[in-house]
């Protein structure tokens, strides 16, 4: 708990005092380094009843990232937490099974010559994304100069929906952030307009498998082919980055026939989350580019590995490399067949969410679940006691954290709740889950007047 004391200058200090009494008990600053060490108990009790306060991860429904796995897996983390990626000579079997996961995905996402597919394991699909990016502008610029043209405003296409981290890479490399906006009832990117925003200074267009919005896919293939009438026009080739943070690890066991990765030539380079549906823990993400030639060579660096050759491509250079390890203890543990029991089991249950809301006169569903495992839904227009905000607050008194969050620009008038359902939310949970909602839907709709607003500050997390 917190107590406050007087400082020796008179001023006050917030201190914590442990709740268990023991041997050794202190008082504990919290925002300074204390005077001396204590015990080990001591310290862990503090910690854990701070983040006790976070409440249940699994009850989580904002985020996209795992919040389980098995017995297994986390004696494999425990074993292997102080391994560090980015020393590939001290742990080149960690290295390796680094290599193994991009070639493994390089054979998923159908790329042309998966065994020797150029990619890489990042943090995230953040700095997979700043990457890729930077890639496609260091191939931009090198073939203007050898066009003999300049190389000052280059430009990257997107949809109104993309996550900030493309925004961030825009302002950090200079590039002009082009955003084909949002119309009607279309929360993405679609390739009806998108010529208006492409010229010879575009790096490459951005196309979103699983937009974190509402869940819905980018029609990648459908982007590629105008694209190609492009090119066929205008002799202009801009190539096509598909950030698939969620659904690189979804589409290929749940939706096998979409055509949206490398069996597309326009596609350069994909990158995924394997914190995400690639089911790990936070900390991994992966990029892959379809053939060398899409990642310029001098962006890469080359050390020593074992007396050969490790080329190196990445933002951060000390990192973990546990959450690698546990992406391939993914890979062998469930394989093909495991990995479409686990996501069509989410997608199942995520259909049903969506079902049950359709029937409920209060909501209006915006996607349903059958693309990513993602229900994202509205209250309907004649609901005007509360609204999604006022729906979000009353779930999180039973645990539920559920994000409401306005659509972007030209839908700010559109106020959503999304659901994501990841492993580990099982239909049980489900069904409490709507319970839970009923009742709090109920509780609303019986208030005498509307809820007092002061203004609604956005719960959306990715």
């Amino acid at each position: 708990m917190a107590v406050w004391k007087k400082s020796p200058e008179g001023t006050q200090e917030s201190t914590l005092i442990p709740m268990f009494a023991r041997a050794g008990m202190v008082e504990v600053p919290k925002d300074r380094l204390n005077d001396h060490e204590m015990l080990p108990q001591t310290a862990y009790q503090i910690v854990m009843d701070e983040v006790m306060l976070d409440g249940n991860a699994r009850f989580n429904l904002a985020t996209f990232v795992t919040t389980y796995m098995d017995d297994e897996a986390d004696r494999l983390y425990a074993a292997t937490f102080d391994k560090n990626m980015i020393d590939k000579d001290e742990y080149p079997q960690t290295a390796e099974i680094e290599a193994r996961c991009v070639r493994m995905l390089a054979d998923l996402w159908h790329a042309p010559h998966a065994s020797e597919t150029v990619g890489t394991s990042t943090t995230g699909s953040s700095e997979g994304c700043m990457l890729a990016g930077l890639a496609m502008k260091r191939r931009w610029q090198q073939a203007r100069r050898r066009a003999g043209l300049d190389t000052e405003r280059p430009n990257i296409v997107m949809g109104g929906n993309v996550q900030v981290v493309w925004e961030k890479f825009a302002n950090y490399w200079e590039v002009e952030p082009r955003y084909v906006p949002l119309e009607g009832e279309v929360f993405h990117l679609t390739a009806d307009h998108l010529l208006e925003y492409v010229d010879e200074n575009t790096i490459g267009v951005v196309a979103v498998l699983g937009s974190t919005m509402d869940g819905s896919y980018e029609p990648v293939q459908e982007i590629c082919e105008v694209l190609d009438a492009y090119e066929a026009s205008s002799g202009v080739s801009v190539p096509v980055h598909v950030d698939a943070a969620s659904g690189g690890f979804i589409a290929p066991f749940v939706q096998p026939d979409l055509i949206w990765d490398f069996r597309l030539p326009r596609v350069v380079s994909i990158q995924s989350s394997g914190h995400k549906f690639g089911l790990v823990y936070p900390g991994v993400g992966w990029v892959l580019w379809r053939e060398a030639e899409f990642l310029p060579e001098d962006l890469v660096f080359h050390v020593n590995y074992l007396g050969g050759d490790m080329p190196t491509f990445a933002l951060n250079f000390s990192r973990p490399g546990a959450q690698v390890v546990l992406q391939y203890y993914r890979f062998l543990r469930l394989g093909k067949d495991g990995f479409r029991l686990v996501q069509q089991v989410c997608q199942d249950v995520a259909v049903h969410i969506s079902r049950v809301l359709d029937a409920m006169p209060e909501f209006q569903v915006i996607t349903d679940g059958t693309e990513l495992p993602v229900v994202c839904f509205a209250l309907n227009k004649s609901v005007t006691k509360y609204d999604v905000y006022d729906v979000s607050r009353k779930l999180r008194e039973r645990g539920w954290l559920v994000p409401a969050y306005t659509m972007p620009p030209n839908r700010e008038d559109l106020a959503v709740l999304r659901v994501v359902v990841r492993n580990g939310f099982s239909h049980d949970m489900a069904e409490l889950f709507l319970r839970d909602l009923r009742t709090a839907i109920d509780w609303l709709d019986n208030l005498e007047s509307p809820m007092p607003h002061e203004g609604q500050p956005s719960s959306f997390h990715h």
